[in-house]
């Protein structure tokens, strides 16, 4: 019969490669694989309503309870999510192992500023940080030396590699090898050119780099997990310029390599020192990352400070009630300076003054 379901007793464990509206692509274990599975590693699979009613969320990476498998038909159902080592939620990502970076020295230039952005936010998530140079080959010896030099100041062992001409390429396979990796960069930088390297079927579409921007067009729309040829798992990000920077203002100084290392040879005064203005600071000096790090407070305090206003809207927010039992906050208004005086207010004071006026 065609379609014939197979019930299996046991448990089906796998990996989330991709989610495509309400399915999942689940990639089985490799014992699954080998004992069960051999012409289906992948299962197309549905989420139980269990899980939609406990509202638990199925995430690319996650590792996750198959039941039911179809194998004629390639399907399955997803009947657990096992607990996360961690997540991202932008990507929405889980149990990453690090993540690598990838800019480019040359067309377009490498940006201290965005690269430490980037940089920021990837120690932000508390995995390891792989910091990839592509286009290496368009620059000198001496160029490459002193890039070298002044983010190893920074922290970071940067690795130099040009998909173009396979320069290193096999040093990058070494330390995707068995760990789940996400990849991330801005957009022209050859993020998509190196994963075609890595794994040569994928055929990922390249974009084309505008001239006039220097800039890459987006090419990636989605995170989807990729199988490494010699093991592991490779996350594509869509690409973009400016990541968010969603992080608590003291928390901020220790995404900062060469912060920490002040850190552990002296103390600030102050236990809740942000190191800006305060004095006997350990971390105020001349380090070349320090104009980042006040811009990037900045910011970080002013998202705190939004984001403690939308936490009391009662504030500056009135609760307005709408059709259907709808309800949403509106800005309140200072009732001296825009509303209008109501007529039994008005008619009060003129009896008021008619009476003031016969006395």
């Amino acid at each position: 019969m065609i379609g014939e379901t197979v019930t299996t007793t046991g448990q089906l464990f796998g990996t989330v490669l991709a989610v495509q509206a309400n399915f999942y692509r689940v990639q089985l274990d490799p014992e699954d694989r080998e004992k069960k599975s051999a012409h289906f590693p992948i299962l197309l699979c549905t989420r139980r309503t269990r899980l939609k009613k406990i509202g638990q969320q199925v995430m690319v990476g996650d590792c996750v309870v198959v039941e039911e498998p179809d194998w004629a038909g390639g399907r399955g159902a997803i009947a657990e999510v096992l607990p996360r080592t961690g997540q991202l939620d932008r990507p929405a990502i889980a149990n990453v192992n690090q993540i690598m970076l990838v800019f480019a020295v040359a067309d377009p230039p490498l940006e201290p500023y965005q690269l430490s952005r980037f940089l920021v936010k990837a120690e932000s998530t508390g995995w390891d940080v792989i910091l990839c140079l592509n286009k290496s080959d368009l620059i000198s010896a001496q160029e490459q030396q002193e890039i070298s030099d002044r983010l190893l100041a920074w922290g970071y062992q940067p690795l130099f590699i040009s998909v173009q001409n396979n320069l290193n390429i096999e040093e990058v396979v070494t330390h995707l090898s068995h760990k789940t990796t996400v990849i991330a960069g801005p957009s022209g930088v050859g993020k998509s050119s190196l994963i075609n390297a890595l794994i040569p079927d994928i055929n990922l579409r390249v974009g084309e780099i505008s001239g006039k921007l220097a800039r890459g067009r987006h090419t990636t729309r989605h995170v989807e997990l990729f199988e490494l040829p010699d093991g592991g798992l490779l996350a594509d990000t869509p690409g973009f310029n400016q990541p968010d920077l969603d992080y608590q203002p003291e928390e901020l100084v220790h995404y900062f390599p060469e912060a920490r290392k002040l850190l552990k040879v002296a103390h600030c005064r102050f236990s809740d020192c942000l190191h800006r203005d305060e004095p006997d600071c350990a971390v105020q000096g001349n380090w070349e990352r320090y104009e980042h790090y006040v811009e990037f407070l900045d910011e970080a305090i002013a998202r705190q400070t939004q984001l403690n206003q939308q936490a009391d809207p009662e504030s500056t927010l009135k609760l307005k009630t709408k059709g259907k039992g709808q309800s949403k906050y509106e800005p309140k208004l200072e009732s001296k300076k825009y509303r209008r005086v109501a007529r039994k207010t008005q008619l009060q004071a003129l009896q008021d003054l008619y009476q003031d006026s016969e006395e």
